[in-house]
């Protein structure tokens, strides 16, 4: 039997991009969905097959690709790459905020784009530690068997982006691990330097946790160094 093919929905009211995405996406290898606006994406995802992947432009009318993020972080967290038009810092970190994995400007080439699928998608491919089958930090466990996060009993509901952060930090519990060193093994070693990536990431998995930066239980910030998720506090 045939290996299943990677299903991509693409989100973008641009008639034009929407075709040129389809046939890279195609000529790559992937299955693709298309849907011209928020409505319609939200129709393939509740009445068809799952995508493994959602590309959603940012710029789109009645309802923009930032609020369709928001929502589909209400019931799912399949991995979404943010399409871009400017490519601004401002426009990369909102969203980002609203809940995306990753993003990608306009102007991409081929090859960008496929980069940042193969990424987001090796992402969701999460390690698993046979040795240590949970983590226990307090009130907070961390089930590395079953990909599971739970605080103070209740199960902390994360992307395959920030479970793959926490558990990075929980493999190097009491270690000082550097920006760089956490882009490489979680992003790719690609994404060097992308710092703006991991910040949004480390701030939404804090929010999660109930954690404050400045006094925080779980996850220390050490200034110009480094992250450490700590075993004891």
């Amino acid at each position: 039997m045939p290996a299943r093919k990677t299903l991509v929905l693409v989100v973008d009211d641009d008639i034009r991009i929407l075709r040129m995405m389809q046939r890279i996406l195609e000529l790559g290898g992937y299955r693709v969905l298309t849907a011209s606006d928020g409505e319609a994406a939200f129709n393939l995802l509740f009445d068809g097959e799952t995508p493994d992947l959602v590309l959603l432009d940012i710029m789109m009318p009645d309802m923009d690709g930032y609020t369709v993020c928001q929502r589909i972080r209400e019931f799912s967290q399949i991995p979404i790459i943010m399409v871009t038009a400017k490519g601004n810092d401002e426009e990369i970190v909102q969203g980002l905020n609203a809940g995306a994995d990753d993003y990608v400007t306009k102007t991409f080439s081929t090859s960008e784009l496929a980069a940042r699928i193969r990424a987001v998608l090796r992402r969701t491919s999460l390690w698993d530690d046979p040795a240590q089958p949970a983590l226990y930090l307090q009130d907070l466990t961390i089930d590395f068997a079953r990909h599971r996060v739970s605080l103070r009993g209740q199960e902390v509901s994360l992307t395959a982006t920030e479970y793959k952060l926490l558990s990075y930090l929980a493999h190097n519990a009491d270690r000082v691990v550097t920006p760089d060193q956490i882009l490489e093994a979680v992003w790719g070693e690609e994404y060097g330097g992308e710092t703006h990536l991991l910040q949004v990431n480390m701030a939404r998995l804090r929010q999660k946790l109930g954690d404050d930066a400045r006094s925080s239980r779980y996850i220390l910030t050490r200034p110009g160094i480094g992250y450490t998720l700590v075993k004891h506090t």
